[in-house]
């Protein structure tokens, strides 16, 4: 299985767009000690030819095409067979309408998610006025295989598992299955694709601990960053992500983590986005990864 990490931001990007918070400025200033990132997105191959994306960001137009492929014969092609949903977000949605063009492309969410952006949002609805996007609904904790756009078995499988967070804002309630972790199995590989997770809970650990890669949300380094900077009144935890730093962050759990871990969706202002930060020295010395756009993953 080929993994490339798209994007590894948040949303807005790294820097963002109106942001001038300490790490965005050396961003901006040396792009060498805070590398620039586009909003979180993955694609998956089995064959290193026939991608799948995880979430569709809204940088999706720039990222499709840095994806390995054969120049096509034809005067119209789609290097992407479907586009897998871990919820309805518009930092991880937007770019299915950027993506219309494809006039048929299938996608993968839960039957809350699905709602969502069919009630909510009205992306669905938009979107089938270009052409046909069915959905394949995702059960909870139970494997579905995926498929190639004309229908045959693309060699992989995909289990989504509920994980602690928020709907999104717009959502007129919560429900169940609208925030989920992926489970991508090809054969005896297994990855785990957790963009946003509010706890790591036992459930949620025992499904990372199946995976030799597990991509995991890095969004906030503390609970209260953004009130810290004068840039939000939430803390971290109350917007649905737990932070990585401190005895009950993400970092202590994922430390003893048997497969690879790497953080992405990383916030503008998370100073592990800092090359040389001592907020990055700690996360390497637990053998956790920070998440770069263009890293690629062979399982």
């Amino acid at each position: 299985m080929n993994v490339i990490l798209l994007g590894t931001a948040a949303g807005g990007g790294f820097p963002q767009w109106n942001c001038w918070c300490p790490v965005c400025r050396v961003a901006r200033r040396d792009p060498a000690a805070a590398h620039p990132r586009t909003q979180s997105s993955v694609a998956i191959s089995a064959d290193g030819r026939r991608w799948y994306l995880l979430n569709a960001s809204p940088d999706i137009r720039a990222q499709v095409a840095t994806l390995p492929a054969e120049e096509p014969v034809g005067t119209r092609h789609v290097p992407v067979d479907g586009v897998l949903l871990t919820d309805a977000e518009l930092d991880h949605t937007l770019g299915l309408v950027l993506l219309r063009e494809a006039r048929r492309l299938p996608l993968y969410a839960t039957a809350r998610t699905a709602q969502i952006l069919d009630e909510d949002s009205h992306l669905l609805p938009t979107m089938r006025a270009f052409g046909e996007f069915p959905v394949t609904t995702l059960p909870l904790r139970r494997a579905v295989p995926i498929l190639h756009r004309e229908g045959a078995d693309a060699g992989l499988t995909v289990e989504a598992f509920p994980v602690p967070g928020h709907a999104p804002r717009f959502a007129a309630d919560a429900g169940t299955g609208h925030t989920v972790g992926l489970l991508i199995r090809h054969g005896t590989a297994a990855m785990a694709y957790v963009p946003g997770c509010g706890a790591l809970v036992p459930d949620v650990l025992d499904r990372l601990d199946n995976a030799a890669l597990v991509l995991v949300d890095g969004t906030f380094w503390s609970d209260d960053e953004l009130t810290a900077l004068g840039i939000g009144d939430r803390t971290a935890r109350a917007m649905g992500h737990q932070p990585i730093a401190g005895a009950n962050g993400s970092l202590a759990a994922l430390a003893g983590l048997p497969g690879r871990v790497v953080y992405v969706h990383i916030n503008n202002t998370n100073p592990i986005l800092l090359e040389h930060s001592p907020e990055r020295a700690a996360v390497a010395a637990a053998g956790v990864t920070v998440g770069d756009d263009g890293m690629s993953f062979s399982l």
